[in-house]
């Protein structure tokens, strides 16, 4: 239940993303402003995780994800009278952000119903909710083809009927505990350890890169490639079902090997590939592999910092570090549109953006192999 809510609340936070192709035509934007369409609700997505996985803490998922996954059902809807104004559009975008906060009410309720050596796989498969992605990609460009605001019921209608499941079907574990302390002052004391902030950085680049590529990539294949807003719909999605395949791998192998180590693999398989796409290479078939083996690399860190995540965070503090990492993740995937769309207005190449990638991706391998690998639970 909880990987189902995560998919749908994904699909409802990327609806604007398969769409901003013709959004920009319809509208008349820039490419900065295309970007910022899409990176609006990415941001409120990845801030909003923060008191979410707070309050996640406190009143626990059985709560948090009914009325989160109802809440979102509004700006859904908004988006039809929204749609032709760009001004318009980034408010209820803004809204839309609610979707994106799903993550960090999932990872604390999953994290207590398994034992340890099982955690990384159990992480790894709700991550694969983030298929929401992929599920956007390939069907909200095709069901529009129908109806243009056809999607948006379908989604709105999806997030209700699961909103009224999920208050029978989802339980906290029975030995949770509900915190005494404020939200606020939990945040502060998760803020404090080290290693919030070391997993942070570190899933900053491998979600950052699979969100900011699940948002921007039919924008750069539409571009760049000259495909249409269907087909480049359809290559980003196959590019989000890699990523989501491969989450619980990185999960699965952390179990069986240290989750630091993974994460130092596939971060640096991420790096390698980011540099060859930043060659341009033509996109059959070099360009398809080093993409789709990028995707694997991001999809596989992931999982892998999250399993680092249980391994070195107390239980009752799950929830706060899940937001403030989440949040991270989420930041790391609002900044790379913005940088990709303003790169290629002024240099007309997207060759810069993926080197910079491979720079980050590189740092983060090398720092997770030489200091993750000692950390432990005393932040």
């Amino acid at each position: 239940m909880a990987t189902i809510g995560f998919a749908l609340t994904f699909w409802a936070w990327n609806l604007i993303s398969p769409l901003s192709g013709d959004f920009k035509d319809r509208l008349g934007l820039s490419s900065f402003q295309q970007s910022l369409l899409v990176a609006v609700p990415v941001l409120v997505g990845s801030l909003g995780r923060i008191p979410a996985g707070a309050l996640t803490d406190r009143f626990g998922a059985r709560r948090m994800f009914p009325v989160v996954s109802a809440l979102t059902v509004v700006p859904v809807l908004l988006l039809i009278p929204a749609r032709n104004s760009f001004g318009a559009m980034l408010a209820v975008g803004f809204l839309l952000g609610l979707g994106g906060t799903t993550f960090a009410i999932g990872i604390p309720l999953v994290n207590a119903w398994f034992p340890p050596a099982r955690r990384g796989f159990a992480l790894g498969v709700f991550g694969m909710g983030m298929g929401g992605v992929a599920l956007s990609g390939f069907f909200t460009p095709r069901i529009a083809e129908h109806s243009a605001n056809l999607p948006f019921l379908i989604v709105a209608g999806a997030l209700l009927v699961y909103s009224l499941l999920a208050v029978f079907l989802i339980s906290d574990h029975p030995d949770r505990t509900a915190p005494t302390e404020s939200p606020v002052r939990r945040l502060k004391q998760a803020a404090r350890l080290r290693v919030t902030w070391e997993l942070a950085a570190l899933y900053a680049i491998g979600f950052g890169g699979i969100v900011a590529f699940g948002v921007y990539l039919p924008t750069y294949l539409k571009t760049w490639y000259a495909m249409s807003p269907t087909e480049a719909g359809t290559k980003a999605a196959g590019f989000a079902l890699v990523t989501v395949v491969f989450r619980p791998v990185g999960g699965w192998l952390s179990d069986r090997i240290h989750p630091a180590l993974v994460t130092a693999g596939a971060l640096l398989l991420a790096a390698l590939m980011a540099i060859v796409q930043a060659f341009d290479p033509p996109l059959s078939p070099l360009g398809t592999i080093a993409l789709l083996c990028m995707a694997a690399g991001l999809g596989t860190a992931s999982g892998s910092v999250f399993a680092l995540v249980s391994q070195v965070t107390p239980q009752e503090k799950v929830g706060s570090v899940t937001g403030i990492v989440g949040a991270m993740g989420g930041l790391g995937g609002f900044v790379p549109p913005l940088v990709m769309g303003a790169i290629y207005s002024a240099k007309g190449s997207y060759s810069i953006g993926f080197m910079l990638l491979s720079d980050l991706a590189l740092a983060g391998a090398v720092y997770a192999f030489g200091r993750m690998r000692n950390a432990g639970r005393d932040g």
